[in-house]
This record gives structure tokens, sequence and C-alpha cells, in this order.
């Protein structure tokens, strides 16, 4: 197990239907590995699951500034469209990338980063519905469950949130 201890995580997740396992094993991970994660979101102060999850939000999304977080992680399920073309967003993720820090992305999520230009000739998988778009925008698709590029990792959905929840935690504490 990963050791984050002293490490900030930022968790974005949709107002409404993010992916429950998406959000939730991830976090399983950061916070028994002792990182603080922050939860995000817009306009909401609880955030709601596809299926039931009910989550605090600890900040708004417009409010976050990604100098203070070690990795910047958006989270997936059908509400995650609202983050595709969102200016807040888009700078909040090359913000991160550029300051060197961690930024990942799952299931539908992964169309965010593509969109800001940040997997224009990376690997990258997300789920199959976002493939056109990634290749579209410059990304080399790979469909795998999980794909690290460097500082950037995406997983391609919900039977991959552990194996990305651990490959995060790796790429924070190294």
């Amino acid at each position: 197990m990963a050791n984050l201890k002293g490490k900030k995580i930022l968790m974005v997740v949709a107002p409404k239907k993010f992916r429950d396992e998406e959000l939730m094993d991830p976090l399983a991970i950061f916070t028994s590995s002792g990182a603080e994660v922050t939860i995000a979101s817009k306009g909401v102060d609880r955030a709601t699951g596809m299926f039931g999850a009910e989550i605090k939000v600890d900040t708004d999304l417009a409010d976050v500034s990604s100098e203070d977080y070690n990795a910047v992680i958006f989270v997936g399920g059908s509400g995650a469209d609202v983050y595709f073309n969102d200016p807040g967003a888009h700078a909040l993720a090359t913000n991160a990338f550029n300051e060197g820090k961690v930024v990942a992305a799952i299931c539908i999520a992964p169309s965010t980063l593509a969109n800001a230009g940040l997997l224009k000739g990376k690997k990258a998988t997300s789920f199959s519905s976002q493939k056109r778009n990634l290749v579209k925008m410059g990304a080399d698709y790979t469909g795998a469950a999980v794909e690290r590029d460097g500082r950037i990792i995406t997983g391609n959905g919900p039977a991959a949130a552990r194996e990305f929840g651990s490959e995060v935690a790796s790429a924070i504490e190294s």
C-alpha cells in the first residue's frame, strides 16, 4: 500500500450521477494510505451518485486552486459530462499538469482532459463511448483498464476503479 501521508488529493465529482464506485473505491485507497482528500463539485453541498451514494462536497469547483493539491482527479459517471466543456475544469486540469501534479480521470471523465488538450500525444483510455472524442483530440487510445502516461492516468470505467485508485496512489507517492 502507498504511503500518502501529507499528500492532498482533489476529487471532482458531478453534482448528480457520478459513478459511486469510481469515487468510493479510490477514495478508500487514498484515505487508508494517509492522504487528505477534498471533494469538489459545482454548485451543491451534497453530490449524489448513480446508485444512491451521497457525498458531502467540501468546496465548489470555482473556489479550487490546483496549487493546493498533489493530484486532481475527475470521477466518471453519466453526470461527468457537465465538465466536458467547462472552462474552470479545463483550467484546473491544465494548471495542475503544468505544476507537475498528477492528473487523472476515469470512465467518461477523460473527455474533460482530452477537451482541455491534455491527452494530445498521450496514451489514454476511457469508457468506450468516449473513444471517438479522445482520438479526435489527439490521444493514443488504448482501451486498457488503466493507462498511465507520465503524470496522466486514465481508467475505463467502474470495473477498473480499484486499479485506477492504486495507480493514482502510486503516481502520487513517487
